[in-house]
């Protein structure tokens, strides 16, 4: 019997998904529930795994669209599996042995010389220096030979290619960098997004990273890093400015009384933002084991749309490629974004003293039609305190509780 496999529904509202990659060949034989095929939504990279075991009949191309429901495979489920192998067997090809093809005698080669326009070993050093071809100069020597004064003159015309390398490839996008291209054009054609900036001097973070790292991830079996600290004081801010929590609906505003914090990752496929839901009830060890399994599944392709979807506020951060600032774009429907940054040791005044410590960059997009320029830099401020004074505004003055030492 042959079983019809259709592409099941991903998410809601998504009507059209793409197919990726098959992870089999046509007449392999699958078991079922093995990966067959990765198909790209406008959310994210899906598995399609085998509905039966059985031969496999392929329906699509790589790089199709293909509708919801539509049939991209037949399983034939009264097929036996073949011997010693999960694929069917390859059918055998006997080589023939062609017979040498005859040497035709070489025509005489005919030998250049400088007399006949070619360019002399002096001239062809110095042309090779310059990525100048000998065919776009004209030689002033005997019978039009290219000296070596010619060559020192020449230049590389603006309109000539040069002697490297010209070449290019073209690869189709898919569906979901396409789908991300399109919604940041939208939010830079719909929104009235605006940009403000801060610096925070991580010393205090640094400290506490240097006496507590090595006793918390013993205990909890992850890292102290940065995004903990990152995430809760945006928790701090964004209870203290509900507006940059909240979102346009229409001729509303939509404002929560949660905060679902979106952490932007780097995955396979490109951009990921899963969602870590609830983050104000989460300690530092809870947003850190977080992030960790959020990440891991983004760089495996696991993540789900569900777990893309639904948050309130953005967190991205460029630092970890070398970006000492940015203008982040906003993550739609949300109205704000905070961008951070690389820490690199700068001048700063503490004190009345000029002393070097570690500072990064922090910015903040968001839409200036539901936050205004007071809200939005109260924010970024109220970021910046709660990093630079850590223990007493993160912690409640209780390091061992916050890090449950």
């Amino acid at each position: 019997m042959a079983l019809e496999m259709k592409v099941p529904s991903p998410g809601e509202s998504i009507t059209e998904v793409e197919i990726a990659q098959w992870l089999v060949e046509d007449g392999d034989y699958v078991e079922k529930d093995q990966a067959i095929a990765e198909v790209d939504s406008d959310k994210a990279t899906l598995e399609l795994p085998a509905e039966a075991s059985g031969i496999i009949t392929l329906k699509a191309e790589e790089g199709d669209a293909v509708a919801v429901g539509e049939v991209v495979c037949l399983i034939d489920t009264d097929a036996a599996k073949p011997d010693g192998g999960n694929s069917a067997p390859a059918k055998a090809e006997e080589k023939k042995e062609e017979a040498p093809a005859p040497v035709e005698p070489s025509a005489p080669t005919k030998t250049e010389t400088y007399a006949t326009g070619t360019a002399s070993p002096a001239a062809k050093k110095v042309l090779a220096e310059k990525g100048v071809d000998a065919s776009q100069v004209k030689g002033t020597g005997r019978d039009g030979r290219i000296t070596k004064a010619d060559a020192i003159e020449a230049n590389p015309s603006m309109g000539t290619p040069g002697l490297g390398s010209r070449g290019e490839s073209r690869k189709k996008l898919s569906m979901l960098r396409r789908k991300v291209a399109e919604r940041l054009v939208s939010v830079k054609n719909e929104t009235a997004m605006l940009t403000t900036f801060n610096e925070v001097d991580m010393q205090p973070i640094f400290n506490l990273r240097k006496q507590y790292k090595e006793a918390f991830k013993s205990k909890h079996g992850v890292s102290l890093g940065f995004m903990s600290f990152f995430t809760l004081a945006c928790v701090r801010a964004l209870k203290m400015y509900p507006s940059v929590n909240s979102m346009i609906d229409g001729k509303e505003m939509l404002s929560f009384d949660f905060q679902d914090i979106s952490i932007a990752v780097s995955g396979p496929k490109g951009l990921m933002v899963p969602v870590i839901r609830n983050a104000e009830n989460l300690s530092f060890r809870g947003v850190e084991s977080e992030v960790k399994r959020l990440a891991i599944r983004a760089r495996d392709g696991q993540i789900t749309v569900d777990e893309m979807t639904g948050g309130t506020f953005t967190i991205t951060n460029g630092g970890v490629f070398g970006s000492m600032l940015s203008t982040p774009i906003i993550n739609p429907p949300q109205s704000a974004i905070l961008g951070m940054h690389n820490i690199v040791e700068r001048p700063i005044v503490r004190d009345g003293q000029i002393v070097v410590a570690p500072i990064m960059y922090i910015a903040l997009s968001y839409d200036h039609r539901i936050i205004d320029g007071k809200e939005s830099v109260g924010f970024l401020v109220a970021v910046k305190e709660a990093l630079e004074n850590p223990e007493e505004l993160l912690m409640d003055n209780n390091i061992s509780k916050a890090l449950e030492m």
